[in-house]
């Protein structure tokens, strides 16, 4: 059996090391779960460039030790420009995935991260203790900034994969191919111009991201590289706390992120798989009822969930309607797999937790959208912007159509629960349309099936879908299940497609868990480079 991480004062996971050993010594250093976050997620959008950015969004789930459950929303809205004459204009018929006209939405990293150095602060004066600086919480990231660090192979592997498709777009070689190759294992990145960004951060707090001098170059970087933003649009935007989405299940309650985010599919699969539930794990009942699940939770997710602003149906009410679950699970055949000739969703991102001594638990999730995002680097700043708003449909009306101050849909969720046993957890993952598979295939190993936590990430995942690679609507299987599971899964009707043992293209998860005792487990995905750190 896999050995669990176990302690008792503080545990960070994330998928890189140095980026949990970051988050780890802020905590030791008297700080929350909250700050040992915003350590965590500068590290990575400096050590693992190729799936984070400050230039992305971020989403936070916050479960306090009082029972309350909050979430911070730091999501873009698309530039005042980018409509569809914008892009009609200069001969697009879809928004495009790369270069300055991906780089369509305004960044909400860094406003989340204020947000919750807010919210730490306050509770630092509650429990009467010393809050951190930002300085202090961003100064590892600096250093790594500016003195450089190791390429992982899995960031050597992208940049070989991507770069012929980056290296044109503006900015992306001086930083990714500074001597006119990708970037190989062990090479050292630097990006010191990002380094002095995250030096104005911490003397001059996130809000000048948006509207100070920073705000200023970013704006005339990104207008240079050909984007729709301005000035105004860095300066209208604000990360905001919003309430969770919740459904109950056997022995727990179940959180996640509200729309325009995927988290109402994420607890869908959760709450229709407890009305089926297997009496084995890793049998064929359990793979076909949590694959056949989350075809139900896709159909209402794209037929219903985008900016919430557009939206008709409520995913709170959905969750909280037993009749319509009922009706959901009813749906699905025990026997047959359903067809699924729906498109899937792209994504690259990462997920990452943390748990203090006093209870305090972050699920965060932060993302650029594809590897690299748009592919633009603002020279004065190093910051890669996302394109996540090149999922916006080129359409008058519709799901996610593009209008101008409009949130995309993101696949981005983090993932809580709270047991009625006292335990609180704190799980998730990247991996776009994988996200919610991940999730189910981890919290019901765990906690439905008595799996030790760090079997539960390890242990073999399937994707219906894609992250990565070409667009597919295959099952795809890692090469360690059972071979008489997999011929029964064929037979039901499932289109089979086997993949490497270990692959990246299943995510890289991780999960946190603490006991009413106080003891914390941790775990991380041995497809990523991560660790958990703990002390």
């Amino acid at each position: 059996m896999l050995h669990t991480p176990r302690s008792t004062r503080g545990m960070v996971t994330s998928p890189h090391h140095l980026a949990s050993q970051a988050g780890l010594d802020v905590l030791k250093d008297g700080g929350t779960a909250l700050d040992a976050v915003i350590a965590t997620a500068a590290a990575l959008a400096v050590v693992y460039p190729h799936m984070t950015s400050i230039g992305g969004d971020a989403f936070w789930l916050i479960m306090w030790p009082d029972g309350r459950t909050e979430t911070i929303d730091a999501c873009g809205a698309a530039a005042a420009k980018a409509d569809l004459a914008f892009y009609r204009n200069a001969g697009h018929t879809m928004v495009p995935w790369r270069g300055g006209a991906a780089a369509n939405t305004v960044a909400g990293t860094i406003s989340g991260w204020g947000e919750a150095h807010r919210l730490s602060q306050s509770y630092h004066a509650r429990q009467q203790t010393q809050a951190l600086s930002l300085e202090r919480l961003l100064r590892d990231a600096i250093w790594y900034a500016e003195a450089g660090v190791p390429v992982t192979a899995g960031g050597a592997e992208v940049a070989v994969q991507k770069g012929a498709e980056l290296r044109s777009v503006s900015g992306y070689a001086a930083v990714f191919e500074p001597e006119g190759r990708p970037l190989r294992d062990g090479d050292i990145l630097k990006n010191p111009a990002l380094g002095q960004t995250l030096r104005t951060l911490a003397a001059e707090g996130p809000d000048s991201f948006y509207t100070g001098a920073l705000a200023q170059s970013v704006a005339a970087d990104l207008a240079a590289a050909g984007s729709p933003l301005s000035a105004a649009d860095l300066a209208a935007h604000a990360a905001m706390i919003r309430e969770p989405l919740s459904v109950g299940i056997t022995g727990a309650t179940l959180y996640n992120m509200a729309p325009p985010t995927q988290g109402v599919a994420s607890l869908l699969i959760l709450a229709l798989y407890d009305r089926l539930r297997a009496q084995e794990p890793e049998s064929f009942a359990y793979w076909h009822g949590l694959v056949e699940a989350t075809k139900q939770a896709f159909r209402y997710r794209d037929t219903h969930v985008g900016d919430p602003g557009y939206m008709t149906v409520e995913a709170q009410h959905t969750l909280s309607d037993p009749a319509v679950l009922d009706q959901m699970a009813a749906a699905i055949d025990p026997q047959k797999a359903a067809p699924w000739p729906y498109p899937s969703q792209a994504g690259d991102t990462v997920w990452m937790g943390a748990i203090d001594a006093d209870g305090v638990a972050v699920s965060m999730i932060q993302s650029t959208y594809f590897e690299f995002g748009s592919g633009v680097v603002l020279p004065q700043s190093g910051i890669v912007w996302q394109n996540r708003g090149s999922s916006f449909r080129l359409t008058e009306e519709g799901w996610n159509a593009l209008r101008p101050g409009r949130k995309p849909f993101h696949t981005l969720n983090p993932a809580a629960a709270r047991f009625h046993d006292g335990r609180v957890m704190v799980y998730g993952t990247m991996g776009g349309e994988g996200q919610p598979q991940t999730q189910a295939a981890v919290f019901t190993r765990y906690a439905q099936y008595g799996m030790g936590l760090q079997q539960a990430v390890t242990a073999p995942r399937w994707l219906l879908g894609r992250t990565w690679g070409d667009e597919s609507v295959t099952l795809k299987y890692e090469d360690r299940f059972a071979p008489e599971v997999v011929a029964q899964m064929s037979a039901a009707g499932h289109q089979m497609e086997r993949v490497a043992p270990f692959t990246s293209m299943m995510g890289h998860a991780g999960a946190l868990v603490r006991h009413q005792n106080g003891i914390l487990e941790g775990a991380t995905d041995p497809r990523s480079d991560g660790v958990v750190a703990a002390w």
